[in-house]
């Protein structure tokens, strides 16, 4: 089972490229694109690599400041949400790290961006940095945001920033159409799982087809008896129609079978939902899975509408994407 450095890491990383998060805005990024900060994958060195700049860093870097004020970056959301927990890295960056960082948030309504007359809140004060470190801070606070400033002072470079969050959608102005309940954009969020050696179990709520076997979930070989499995809370409560289970790139690694559970949860704490799941009705029964393969399932049970679900494979392996299509309970 995956060890978390801190427990708000479990949470969807709300600036994820891969879920259109970008920088609308940055003071500098001479040295290293701001961009490149919101990769999902872990910082890596490149020895001996310079570009028409300088040293190329997997990262944000900004150039040395000579006068007054400190660079920013601004960000937009690829999905609302409130955030749980921070990690600002500067893995690999040494004598060119930020001694100090904080971080603002906005909602701009509409989908639009901030402008001069945009109201900031602070969600992290000022702190200290240190080089080649992760800098983990929790968050606690539940308004949702669309846009996010991380301020650096003076200027420097940092490798990844991670947002740890839960996404949020404005369901009021859903209408009765048919959607993924279980997307990262439509606000599901995965809870618990068996386990996830060698990927994320949020992967599989990620918008389009994963890249490679790193951007779904895939748990280590089993070698004692029983099954693998993840519990999904879906974005809003509905009745779910259609199954797709996507087992992209994974050939040699895939389950055998899978199964779904669902339930109408009301309260508990996720720890208290993940023993709730042995006792969940059963919405998918087991079907055979293929390889490298998008497979559709409609001969659902009918529980009527959920809040939750709990995907079963057997006896492990990797899935890529989930998708739950369905229409909203009201």
């Amino acid at each position: 089972m995956k060890t978390y450095a801190a427990p708000f890491e479990k949470y969807v990383n709300l600036a994820d490229a891969r879920l259109g998060t970008r920088a609308i805005y940055v003071t500098d990024d001479w040295f290293a694109e701001v961009n490149r900060m919101l990769q999902p994958t872990p910082a890596v060195w490149k020895d001996g690599v310079y570009d028409d700049n300088g040293k190329w860093m997997d990262g944000w870097e900004s150039r040395r400041k000579r006068f007054e004020g400190y660079d920013f970056a601004v960000l937009r959301l690829g999905v609302p949400g409130s955030i749980k927990g921070v990690d600002i890295d500067t893995s690999f960056f040494t004598g060119n790290f930020p001694p100090s960082a904080s971080l603002e948030a906005c909602f701009v309504e509409g989908g639009g961006d901030p402008d001069d007359s945009t109201a900031w809140s602070e969600v992290l004060p000022a702190v200290a940095l240190q080089g080649n470190s992760h800098h983990l801070h929790a968050i606690d606070d539940e308004r949702p945001w669309t846009h996010l400033r991380l301020n650096i002072y003076p200027d420097g470079g940092v490798a990844r920033l991670r947002v740890y969050g839960i996404p949020y959608r404005d369901w009021s102005t859903a209408n009765d159409e048919t959607l993924d309940l279980a997307a990262a954009l439509n606000g599901g969020r995965a809870l618990a799982c068996s386990d996830e050696h060698y990927g994320s179990m949020s992967n599989i709520l990620n918008p389009g087809r994963a890249e490679n076997m790193g951007g779904g979930w895939e748990t280590a070989r089993r070698r004692s008896p029983g099954f693998d499995w993840v519990i999904i809370a879906l974005g809003h409560a509905g009745v779910i129609e259609e199954v797709l289970v996507d087992t992209l790139h994974y050939k040699g690694n895939y389950p055998d079978s899978c199964s779904i559970q669902a339930a109408y949860v009301k309260g508990g704490t996720d720890a208290q939902i993940e023993t709730q799941s042995l006792f969940w009705r059963e919405l998918l029964p087991s079907q055979k899975l293929q390889m490298n393969t998008e497979q559709r399932f409609s001969a659902l049970n009918d529980l009527g509408p959920v809040t939750h679900v709990r995907l079963n494979i057997f006896p492990d392996g990797g899935v890529s994407r989930l998708r739950l299509f369905g229409k909203l309970a009201r």
